[in-house]
């Protein structure tokens, strides 16, 4: 962070703490059951997303550039899943509160990044479905491994360069006042008004990430639905339209799972109780990584004749065993 100080050419002394203090959830003494539950969700998260990653490494007929995306996304959700939640427990759970100040920084960063990379992932998948349904005769040519990977990259680079200039901007932060930050984890929002010195471009970052990273993506997948709905109002028959929406639907509850909350969240604003906004926010972090994997398990066909397939040969190799 030193380099990025020096790349402004400038020499200036900034007042560092040692460590920053969460505050977490204000007078409930009755949270440290909700941190059991996140733990409970936690571990469903991982065993789901690398049950998803599995079967995917394993069966050659899930090499299609859709399931490049389904795979970035259960790594997304493992990522985020093992960033937040363990230390999210140890800070609250063990009364851990004070976080040293090249550890919060790098927690906001990981955190940062797989809250961003999972609603890129999802305009991925709603890519495909649009040129799936859209141009379904040159689906093969406009969806290829190529194109998934190259976008894939872009996005993973676009959100590391990103993060990397609001942890950036934040170490050229003076803190002389409070330490407490009113939140469940490092929240670059919540850090950069702490600061008793100009924030003008954490707060100018602090308004475009949220437009770049959740309103965009946003707009373009329902921009892509309605595209998709006026293709299905001339299709024929009820029956094909059912059909045909069915393979959004998985797509579907995942935007309706990781959207809405941080829409209504944000929408609020102020207005929101902090306690509301921190169990609000802290569920849209494990809730969608937890879901994702049996939303696509159950709601996916080729997923659910892989897995029956690797059951089945692993029963079979069990019986020859004996």
């Amino acid at each position: 962070m030193d380099l990025f100080n020096a790349a402004f050419g400038e020499n200036i002394t900034f007042v560092r703490p040692p460590y920053f203090i969460i505050s977490g959830f204000i007078g409930s003494p009755y949270m440290k059951y909700y941190y059991v539950f996140l733990f409970f969700l936690f571990v469903m998260s991982v065993l789901g997303n690398t049950a998803v990653m599995t079967v995917i490494s394993l069966d050659h007929n899930l090499r299609t550039p859709k399931y490049v995306v389904v795979f970035n996304l259960a790594f997304v959700d493992l990522l985020g899943s093992c960033a937040l939640v363990p230390k999210l427990l140890d800070i609250f759970l063990f009364n851990h509160y004070y976080v040293a100040y090249n550890d919060c920084l790098t927690l906001l960063f990981f955190c940062y990044i797989c809250l961003s990379m999972q609603s890129l992932n999802l305009v991925a998948l709603s890519y495909d479905r649009l040129m799936a349904i859209m141009f379904p005769l040159h689906y093969h040519i406009k969806v290829t491994h190529k194109i998934m990977f190259s976008l894939i990259t872009f996005f993973w680079l676009l959100v590391i360069i990103s993060i990397l200039f609001a942890v950036g901007f934040l170490t050229r932060l003076s803190f002389c006042k409070s330490l407490v930050i009113n939140s469940y984890f490092c929240d670059h929002g919540q850090i950069y008004k702490l600061a008793c010195n100009n924030n003008f471009p954490n707060s100018v970052l602090g308004t475009l990430l949220p437009v770049l990273f959740m309103w965009l993506p946003f707009s373009f997948i329902v921009s892509s639905y309605i595209c998709i709905g006026c293709v299905l109002a001339k299709v024929a028959t009820a029956q094909e339209r059912a059909k045909t929406f069915k393979t959004c639907t998985a797509h579907l509850s995942l935007v309706v799972i990781y959207f809405i909350p941080i829409i209504i969240t944000f929408t609020i604003g102020a207005r929101i109780h902090p306690n509301a906004r921190i169990i609000n926010l802290s569920l849209t972090s494990v809730f969608p990584p937890m879901l994702n994997p049996i939303i696509y398990v159950l709601q996916t066909q080729e997923i659910k004749i892989s897995l029956k397939k690797i059951l089945k040969i692993r029963r079979e190799c069990k019986v020859i065993g004996k």
